[in-house]
């Protein structure tokens, strides 16, 4: 009888061994198909084109293709929704911005997902500083003559913000708290409108990502009155950060990162990050960067944890002062 309970014993043992190895070859061997990288936004563009050229490197370092899958729409969340519900096993991951990976749990009444709880943080890529920039027919030269102009001519003086909710129009809102001035917010659908009625002298100012800004500051078309990141942007070196100009602590970026749906092997995790790092350390990852007037980061999927926490502390109070709902 005990030699029967004995060879039961051993042929379990067994068959459960037959059982476990498969799983971990599976995740020793990882990535063994193709990664979907899923990117909040339209093909074109500048996020898109970071987002391209990092999934072409890690490519290359981890010897699976990583595929751009362009989910546009309702300010990422049609994005982040289809990651935060993708089986987590490394195989779907998210190129994500303030909005689904943070800014919008404050302003969208219903969402389909918690970003602090449907998302391993991965690594941060990098940050893009938004310009404060004005017409040439504005009389100021820099924020200590905005604000003291703003103060004279209260009410009188618009924003154009590249869309309700948008980094820009917060960052707008934090400016004006900071400057203790009242300006309007003129809300347009993207970028491209806001640049023309700036250029047409149909709003005063405009608070947008650096990119379509920078020609026109150069050839002396708009003013660039300040850069929101803490140090200088390459690409605008005379211009002063609004810290620089006289607002201490003042910080407001846009930011990249990679995030995977909750429950993704830690290991997968390390081996993202990893690259990701090595990306943003060689050559051809300063270039990218470069060339999209982009500040690299880097850091470990903790640090990100910690920015993303910081940064919903940081924009909570703005968002609800300025009343801002989806």
């Amino acid at each position: 009888m005990s030699s029967r309970i004995t060879r039961r014993s051993v042929l379990a043992v067994a068959a459960a061994g037959l059982i476990a190895k498969p799983a971990i070859l599976r995740a020793e061997t990882w990535p063994s198909r193709p990664i979907s990288l899923v990117m909040p936004f339209a093909a074109g563009g500048g996020t898109d084109l970071l987002a391209r050229a990092l999934a072409q490197d890690l490519g290359e370092r981890l010897g699976q293709q990583v595929v751009v899958d362009n989910r546009a729409g309702a300010g990422g969340n049609i994005a982040a929704t289809f990651v935060a519900k993708a089986p987590p096993d490394g195989y779907t991951i998210m190129f994500g911005t303030p909005g689904p990976l943070a800014n919008n749990k404050l302003m969208y009444k219903s969402l389909a997902f918690d970003p602090e709880r449907a998302f391993a943080p991965i690594v941060l890529i990098a940050k893009s500083p938004l310009i404060v920039a004005a017409r040439l027919g504005l009389p100021v030269k820099d924020l200590a003559e905005l604000k003291a102009y703003a103060g004279a001519n209260p009410g009188k003086l618009n924003v154009g913000v590249p869309g309700n909710g948008t980094l820009g129009h917060i960052t707008s809102v934090l400016l004006q708290q900071a400057l203790g001035v009242k300006m309007a917010s003129v809300p347009y659908r993207g970028t491209a409108p806001v640049v023309n009625d700036l250029l047409g002298d149909q709003v005063d100012l405009a608070m947008d990502f650096m990119p379509s800004y920078v020609p026109l500051v150069r050839d002396g078309r708009i003013r660039a009155l300040a850069v929101t990141t803490s140090q200088r942007a390459p690409d605008l070196p005379d211009v002063k950060t609004v810290q620089e100009a006289g607002v201490p602590g003042f910080e407001a970026t846009a930011w990249y990162a990679l995030a995977a749906p909750t429950g993704t092997p830690a290991d997968v995790i390390d081996k993202l990050n990893a690259a990701s790092n090595a990306f943003l350390k060689s050559p051809k990852g300063k270039e990218a960067l470069a060339t999209l007037s982009m500040q690299a980061v880097g850091g470990t999927p903790a640090a990100l944890k910690a920015f993303i926490t910081a940064e919903l502390e940081k924009w909570g109070p703005v968002v609800k002062e300025a009343n801002i709902t989806m």
